[in-house]
């Protein structure tokens, strides 16, 4: 199943690409899911190239009753970004890959924050997979809204935090 987003923020991309690395912003959207942040790990400087690994333990109460029957009451995700340099314009791009422990679901993602004057657009284009045999589209087409809200509410705090920080 396809996933794509866009919203624009008003802060430049240094401010916003330092929010989606700052620990404490990883672990207020987790917790406003009502998860844990397990684990965060940044390499490298973001200044340049570099990757985090999140993980996050997330329930299940708001999935379809088809997917709480194969990963019970919580999940733990784990999601591993690949931050590329800045562009000479600013913009920064990134690949995402989210893996459920215990579940047969598989998330890619690109996300890019464009440089528009002062202000940063992010987009978010990737797709939702399941290798279940037979069963697999249904698992994929129930869990993208979810996951697209999920991937979605990063880039939605990142401005309240900005003006609350």
């Amino acid at each position: 199943m396809p996933l794509a987003a866009s919203t624009t923020l008003p802060h430049s991309v240094d401010r916003v690409a330092a929010v989606f690395v700052n620990e404490e912003f990883i672990k207020h959207t987790s917790e406003l899911v009502g998860g844990t942040l397990e684990s965060f790990n940044v390499e490298g400087d973001p200044a340049g190239a570099f990757s985090t690994v999140t993980v996050r333990t997330l329930p299940t109460t708001r999935l379809p009753e088809i997917a709480r029957k194969f990963v019970g009451e919580s999940l733990t995700v784990t999601q591993t970004e690949e931050w590329a340099a800045p562009a000479a314009d600013g913009s920064r791009t990134s690949t995402i890959a989210l893996k459920v422990a215990g579940a047969p679901l598989d998330v890619t993602a690109a996300q890019r924050l464009v440089s528009e004057g002062g202000s940063t657009r992010i987009e978010l284009e990737g797709k939702v997979t399941s290798s279940v045999p037979f069963l697999g589209g249904k698992i994929a087409e129930a869990a993208e809204p979810m996951v697209g809200k999920a991937l979605n509410i990063q880039s939605q705090q990142a401005e309240a935090w900005l003006e609350s920080h």
